[in-house]
């Protein structure tokens, strides 16, 4: 028996239409033909296995206890799901029958192993070929099946796939287990997950949210000067340059090079008043700009998060359904934005159907150029995958939602693009000195829009005037500056993270490394998370209770920022694990070994969790902040109206404050939080009638006190509730 096992469902039957008939339908299977041309078609229901619990592994590992971390299983085991159990069953009985299988799980990572897993699971000797399938259409799901390979060349990304699932298994059980544990020591309830992923993403949030909560914004002294030609017979059009920033001057610059003194700026603008100067640069040209290559997953959410405002998981989950449901896009899950050459040969055809199913584009589709060949054909950059296009089937299966239009119309844009002409600039440069300053003029304008007409705006843009066109003016050309002014602007913080810049940041995460020789072994491509789960990370610390909505923006809660500040930067920065990614995708290309990987991060676990795990870990430097009167929060310092003062983290949930003092409060807070012994709420320390004593923080839910040993709560409890 021939047997191919999909994915998923949708495309078991996709298979299955492109396979001859008759069809005989069974519970989890459809058979395909007759005789010895028959074939059987299943299909997984995502993950049919998941690692097994540590209670698997060593009856003991059931109960979270720091002893028993670090856990390292000998061997690895998996379990089924309860939820897929009844197809599962069908499948062995369809693998132990079979005498070839065919592979047609989705063509990433993930897709090679959840496929692979379950012929590992039940064993077999057969012959086992691979299928890529990028689009649903009946004609190329039959193209595919044609184009069998072994599976055997596909095993490093099974390997790489393989590497991951147990680095998160390692990862997230042991770092979970032995923080929530610190936590609850210090009175703190709930998990406190940490993930491989997860956690440098978690610590992007709150580093943004921190920088602008502790931003202080400064003046700085733009200066502008107005100059014309001195020469009759030249351009007499004046024209407004900017001052650039003197090496001189370093030391009134910012690291952005915006001049932070009045008196400095007030110097240059009277330098320059009134004086003649003379052109040291001259640059105009007309620049061809080719049109942007088609999506991929992350750049298709990052597009869609600017311009509809929607959610990664719901621009994965409109992709998929545009995918499955309609065949209408090609495999959505892809980290690639080039073509395969084979595909220019359709491009008539997909055009033809992007015209019926969006009218809005049918005079975009008239007006595409298709002897233009663009860079995005080339063999040499597509993979499993390629660019996410619109495929060549002429109508959805229904009427497709609002958000499903904004999707298909985006991809079909992008699509278009390549057939349309580039779009020309104008471009110009000034560079004007006078005396030993110098001053910048520019012109940028669209000359010939091309695919510049596909693209969408925000309604909200605020478009900028046009620049008048600078005069041509030659090299060493005399000038007069006949007006400066200086202007007073001031220093904003960056803005707090949305679903797109998010997603940009964990897609391009070399921008945030702070190891500037780690930053130069990134590739570009190198990010937090894959194409397929960026959307399911930033969900998950949402579920979690790490991030929540502000408007359009996102923000990290006080369960999240708490969790941050507590860990080591090793793990709160995207360093270490983009480097995981890297070697991951090196596993993949056959350049990294799995099993070193896994040792590595073995190492890097015990160096978390310390030789000893009777005591929480010093995972920070030493504050000199006190914590909360109040809840026993960290506190920061804070400017106020009568000076600097503490105040609680947690602000505006707790409105603790303490001013700040030379010698360490007595009251307990400068203190590491000691949980009380009744429940768990932090103690603190107060004075009644009788001298010190620590009284639990929860009062007075929780009446439960303690006698004072030297500022110390002792262990004899005073008063039991």
């Amino acid at each position: 028996m021939l047997l191919y096992i999909a994915e998923k469902p949708s495309l078991g039957r996709a298979i299955a239409a492109a396979l001859p008939g008759p069809y005989q339908k069974g519970q989890g299977w459809i058979r395909c033909g007759e005789g010895n041309e028959a074939a059987t078609v299943s299909w997984c229901i995502g993950h049919m296995l998941e690692p097994a619990e540590p209670a698997s592994y060593n009856p003991a590992w059931k109960s979270w206890r720091k002893h028993d971390l670090p856990m390292f299983p000998d061997k690895w085991q998996v379990a089924p799901k309860d939820s897929v159990r009844q197809q599962l069953n069908a499948l062995e009985s369809l693998i132990r029958q079979a005498h070839t299988i065919v592979h047609a799980g989705d063509p990433d990572r993930e897709g090679q192993l959840l496929v692979d897993e379950v012929i590992r699971y039940f064993g077999t000797e057969a012959p086992v070929k691979r299928i890529l399938i990028n689009d649903l259409t009946p004609a190329a799901v039959a193209k595919a099946i044609q184009q069998p390979k072994d599976n055997l060349e596909f095993r490093r990304l099974s390997h790489s796939a393989l590497a991951r699932q147990r680095a998160d298994w390692l990862y997230g059980i042991n770092l979970t287990r032995f923080y929530t544990l610190n936590y609850q020591q210090q009175g703190q309830q709930g998990v406190y997950s940490v993930g491989r992923v997860q956690t440098p993403v978690l610590g992007l949030v709150v580093e943004r949210d921190n920088t602008i909560a502790n931003f202080d914004p400064k003046p700085y002294f733009p200066i502008e000067a107005r100059f014309k030609a001195q020469e009759e017979e030249v351009d007499q059009q004046v024209f407004t340059a900017k001052w650039l920033p003197d090496e001189p001057l370093q030391e009134h610059l910012d690291e952005e090079n915006r001049l932070l003194d009045r008196e400095t700026a007030e110097q240059i603008a009277a330098s320059v008043h009134s004086r003649p100067g003379s052109i040291v640069e001259s640059r105009f040209r007309n620049r061809p700009e080719a049109p942007p290559l088609p999506f991929s997953l992350s750049a298709l959410q990052i597009e869609a998060g600017r311009l509809f405002r929607m959610g990664a998981k719901d621009v994965l989950d409109t992709a998929q359904n545009l995918y499955e449901r309609h065949q209408l896009i090609t495999y959505p899950r892809s980290d690639c934005r080039y073509l395969p050459q084979g595909h220019y040969a359709q491009r008539e055809q997909v055009t033809g159907a992007i015209g019926r199913v969006m009218p809005d584009l049918t005079e975009a589709c008239s007006k595409a150029d298709f002897s233009r060949r663009t860079a995005v054909w080339n063999d040499k950059k597509v993979d499993a995958h390629h660019a996410i296009i619109p495929t060549s089937r002429t109508a959805a299966n229904g009427k497709l939602s609002g958000a499903e239009q904004k999707i298909y119309g985006l991809i079909s844009r992008y699509y278009l693009m390549q057939f349309s002409a580039d779009a020309i600039h104008r471009e110009g440069r000034l560079t004007v000195r006078v005396s030993e300053h110098r001053f910048r003029a520019t012109e940028t304008a669209i000359l010939t829009p091309g695919w510049k007409a596909l693209e969408l705006k925000l309604r909200d843009s605020r478009k900028e005037a046009d620049k008048p066109p600078l005069p041509r003016l030659d090299k060493g050309e005399p000038v007069f500056c006949e007006d400066s002014r200086i202007s007073e602007r001031k220093t904003k913080p960056p803005q707090h993270f949305n679903d797109a810049t998010l997603l940009s940041a964990m897609t391009n995460i070399a921008r945030f490394v702070t190891d500037p020789e780690l930053r130069k072994t990134l590739r570009e491509t190198d990010g937090l998370g894959t194409e397929a789960t960026r959307a399911n990370i930033i969900d998950t610390l949402f579920k979690r209770d790490y991030l929540y909505r502000d408007s359009k923006h996102i923000r990290a809660t006080d369960k999240g920022k708490v969790l941050i500040n507590a860990l080591p930067e090793s793990v709160s920065k995207p360093d270490r694990t983009a480097v995981w990614e890297a070697t991951l995708d090196g596993i993949r290309r056959g350049e990294d070994d799995p099993r070193k990987f896994l040792e590595t991060l073995k190492t890097e676990i015990r160096g978390f969790i310390g030789p000893s795990t009777t005591s929480a870990p010093d995972t920070k430097p030493q504050s000199t902040a006190p914590n909360c009167p109040k809840c026993r929060a960290p506190m920061a310092e804070r400017d106020g109206k009568f000076g600097r003062f503490f105040a609680c983290t947690r602000y505006p949930d707790c409105r603790g404050t303490r001013p700040i003092e030379d010698e360490a409060p007595k009251d307990g807070t400068g203190q590491k939080p000691i949980p009380c012994p009744h429940c768990f709420s932090p103690l603190v320390r107060r004075q009644g009638k009788k001298g010190w004593f620590w009284g639990c923080s929860n009062f007075p839910a929780c009446r439960q006190t303690l006698d004072d040993d030297d500022g110390k709560p002792a262990t004899r409890l005073r008063k039991a509730t």
